[in-house]
């Protein structure tokens, strides 16, 4: 086997990739080890004795299965997490949740007349002050208001 460095520099060149990219057939070395100009190489590479490798990528094959477990729960330990408890659900978002779902709910008792509208009031600043917890938490509330 005769040394093809030469040929592979200028292939790399004319295929505009680096080094490792360039493969070159062993079966017709003889007649890579013969090609001497750009234009020698330009015409193996038309005939496919010389060709373009493809990049290496990083596989995402253990990504997506942990994706999938994660879907339902698993891989989602202590050990796995980087970042405040903050930064995997923020503070911020928490509170819309929670504020949205409150709202929503004094919003029904007052259109059924469960609550009249000035104790929908109170009860809507309350929860704006961060009074209650949950729905639950403001349910309970009213039914000790109305015994």
């Amino acid at each position: 086997m005769s040394n093809l460095s030469n040929q592979r520099r200028i292939a790399s060149k004319v295929l505009k990739v680096g080094l490792e990219r360039v493969w070159l057939n062993p079966e017709v070395s003889e007649d890579i080890a013969k090609a001497v100009t750009r234009e020698d190489i330009r015409k193996l590479v038309v005939e496919g004795a010389i060709k373009r490798k493809q990049k290496k990528g990083i596989s995402r094959t253990r990504a997506r299965a942990r994706d999938v477990k994660r879907a339902y729960g698993h891989c989602k330990g202590h050990g796995s997490r980087k970042g405040a408890k903050g930064a995997r659900r923020p503070r911020k978002e928490q509170w819309i949740k929670k504020i949205r779902a409150l709202r929503r709910r004094l919003r029904q008792l007052r259109d059924d007349g469960t609550v009249d509208a000035s104790t929908h009031h109170k009860l809507y600043r309350k929860a704006k002050g961060g009074e209650y917890r949950s729905v639950a938490h403001l349910e309970a509330h009213i039914e000790l208001i109305k015994k």
